[in-house]
C-alpha cells in the first residue's frame, strides 16, 4: 500500500487517511470528560523534504513529522470509505495504544489490537477501560513519563506508528455503489535525537473502541501501509524546517467558561473493547507529578461544563461486507 502526504493529511492508499488534530488538554483530575473539540489540524512534513537537516537516524524509511508543544494534546481524525473499510494499528512509542502489546506482534484478535475504520471515526488516547481513553498528550522523552518508558524501561522510539490494512480482495466492493457516498516502507526504530517526544497518558474522557464487525481473518496482512510519526518540540520543528509550529491552544476552563462546545457520541448499543492489564498499569501524567512531589501536588483544577454546552453527534452507520 502506498502512503503519501497530501497538504496536512496522511494518504494510505486511495480511500484512507489519517489527519492529527490539536486540541485542548483534559485536567487529569480522576474525572472522565466528554469528547473536546478539534482546533485544526497540526502540519505534517516528510522527513524526505528536511534533507540534511533531519537526524540520520530519521532518514530511512517512511517517516514524518509532526510538531507539538510540551504537555499539549492530539487526537487522531480517520477518514475512510464507508463501502470499504480498513484496518489501523496506533502504537505509541512502539507500544499498541489498544492493547499495550508490542507493536512487533501484527494484527491479533485475542485481544484485538487494531481499530476498524469505520465505524472508529477517531482515537483521543490510549485504550483505558470499558468505553473510556486517557489522552494522548506530547512530553519530553527520558523523564519516564511516556507510556514507552513506563512499559519498557527505555526511551528510544518515541512518537506515534501508523499501521494501515486493506481488507482481502472480494470481502468488499472495488467501487463505491451507487450513488456514491458523500463526502510500506519499512519503519525504523532508532534512537531519538534531543527536542524528539513520545506520548504520555493524559486526562480521562468517554470514547469507545469498537470491536471488529468483520473478524481478523478480513484484513490482508500483506497488503499494508506502515510509518513513523516522529512528535517533535516546537524548538526543534522551527529548526528543522523553517516555519513556526501553531501557538499552544488555550486551556480547557478557559475554553469551557466561554461556553463552547463539547461533544458526545450517539453510541449507545456498540459495543467496546476493554483495556488490558498492561496498559492499566501505565500512570497518567497527573500521578507522576504527584509521586515526584512526594504526594503533596495539589490536585489539578476540573472543568465545569454545563450540560447544555454537550453537544451529541452520531457517526456513520457499519456496512455490511460482502461473504468471502
Amino acid at each position: 500500500m502506498d502512503v503519501a502526504l497530501r497538504g496536512d493529511r496522511l494518504q494510505f492508499g486511495d480511500r484512507f487517511s489519517v489527519v492529527f488534530q490539536r486540541t485542548l488538554r483534559l485536567p487529569d483530575d480522576g474525572q472522565t470528560y466528554p469528547l473536546p473539540p478539534g482546533l485544526g489540524a497540526l502540519p505534517v512534513r516528510a522527513v524526505a523534504d528536511l534533507g540534511a537537516w533531519a537526524p540520520s537516524t530519521w532518514r530511512a524509511g517512511a517517516g514524518y513529522v509532526v510538531p507539538l508543544h510540551r504537555r499539549e494534546a492530539l487526537w487522531l481524525h480517520f477518514e475512510a470509505a464507508t463501502w470499504k473499510p480498513n484496518a489501523a494499528q496506533i502504537g505509541v512509542g512502539g507500544i499498541d495504544a489498544v492493547t499495550g502489546g508490542p507493536w512487533s506482534d501484527g494484527l491479533s484478535d485475542a485481544p484485538q489490537n487494531y481499530l476498524v475504520c469505520p465505524p472508529q471515526p477517531w482515537l483521543d488516547g490510549i485504550n483505558s477501560g470499558v468505553g473510556t481513553i486517557r489522552q494522548f498528550v506530547a512530553v519530553s522523552l527520558g523523564r519516564g513519563e511516556t507510556v514507552e518508558e513506563q512499559l519498557t524501561g527505555q526511551a528510544q522510539v518515541g512518537g506515534l506508528q501508523l499501521r494501515v490494512y486493506e481488507p482481502r480482495p472480494g470481502r468488499f466492493p472495488d467501487q463505491p455503489p451507487e450513488p456514491s457516498y458523500d463526502a510500506f516502507d519499512s519503519m525504523v526504530l532508532a534512537e531519538a535525537p534531543a527536542g524528539a517526544m513520545g506520548v504520555a497518558a493524559g486526562g480521562r474522557m468517554v470514547q469507545k473502541i469498537y470491536p471488529d464487525p468483520y473478524g481478523k481473518e478480513v484484513w490482508d496482512e500483506e497488503n499494508v501501509g506502515e510509518v513513523m510519526v516522529h512528535l517533535v518540540s516546537s524548538e526543534l520543528y522551527r529548526a528543522l524546517t523553517g516555519e513556526e509550529p501553531p501557538p499552544s491552544p488555550i486551556t480547557a476552563e478557559l475554553y469551557s467558561r466561554l461556553g463552547y462546545p463539547w461533544f458526545a457520541v450517539d453510541d449507545e448499543d456498540a459495543g467496546t473493547i476493554p483495556s488490558t492489564e498492561r496498559l492499566d498499569t501505565v500512570k497518567s501524567l497527573g500521578e507522576l507529578d504527584a509521586e515526584r512531589q512526594g504526594g503533596s501536588a495539589s490536585a489539578p483544577s476540573s472543568v465545569e461544563i454545563d450540560p447544555s454546552q454537550i453537544v451529541t453527534v452520531k457517526t456513520e452507520p457499519t456496512p455490511g461486507g460482502m461473504d468471502p
